[in-house]
């Protein structure tokens, strides 16, 4: 997951301002009403909450708003949201996968097709560029919970598909099916992971140059501002002088 990780760590390095953490905190309460009310309000009995609080405490998200976000799951007067999935290009030809939760389908699919445009991408047809990525289970640990053996060990014996250990962490790769219960093999082992949720693995990386990377990367930044906008994926993989450069 190239691109992801690489604008994960741009983003992390840079730190969050306020009005980034509240917009986090706003789309992570988003998610957990709708998990709750397509599921149990339970995390133990509904895998997708319980993703969805894994994601609101690794952003040290307060109890008493994950408490709140589930309650409002049980209200009559919750907003109803949409889930959409968009496909585009962005510069280099790079594949994006755009993910979000809207009250008005029309706004959004404006919004998100404007932005395309104006960082030189395009929106696709939806089946578009989701076909180069497989859609998979992933469970993160901290680096510091093993060695990289240790949990090559563990994920193996619990039934996971791939490991993959870095300086960053560890990402345990699963087939969708069996994400709750390899988490739940590797929790017992290692305790809470920081993530446990489905996303989208690119099968190959599209390596570009610093100047479309750069483009790039403002493009998957603006897609990320957007309110209604979940998570956004790619395949692109880019130098580690311009990760440095962005970061700063």
């Amino acid at each position: 997951m190239a691109g992801h990780s690489q604008f994960k760590n741009i983003m992390h390095r840079k730190g969050r301002q306020d009005a980034v953490r509240s917009r986090v905190f706003s789309k992570l309460a988003r998610e957990i009403t709708v998990a709750a009310r397509l599921g149990l309000p339970d995390p133990a009995m509904n895998p997708r909450l319980r993703a969805a609080v894994l994601a609101a405490r690794a952003e040290n998200m307060p109890k008493e708003n994950i408490e709140r976000a589930i309650k409002k799951a049980q209200g009559s007067e919750s907003e109803s949201y949409d889930e959409i999935r968009y496909e585009g290009y962005g510069p280099g030809g790079v594949a994006i996968i755009v993910e979000v939760l809207t009250d008005n389908r029309n706004r959004t699919a404006s919004d998100v097709r404007s932005t395309f445009t104006k960082y030189g991408g395009n929106l696709a047809e939806t089946g578009a560029v989701s076909f180069m990525f497989d859609r998979v289970g992933l469970v993160e640990f901290d680096p510091k919970v093993a060695s990289a053996d240790a949990m090559l060990d563990a994920a193996i014996e619990a039934g996971a598909d791939d490991v993959v250990s870095t300086e960053t962490g560890h990402e345990i790769y699963t087939s969708p099916e069996s994400l709750a219960e390899v988490a739940k093999a590797l929790e017992a082992k290692f305790g809470e992971p920081r993530k446990a949720a489905l996303t989208w693995k690119p099968q190959t990386t599209v390596a570009v140059d610093d100047e479309q990377g750069e483009k790039l990367l403002k493009l998957i930044e603006a897609l990320n501002e957007h309110d209604d906008v979940q998570n956004v994926y790619s395949n692109f993989e880019i130098s580690d002088a311009l990760v440095a450069r962005m970061s700063a």
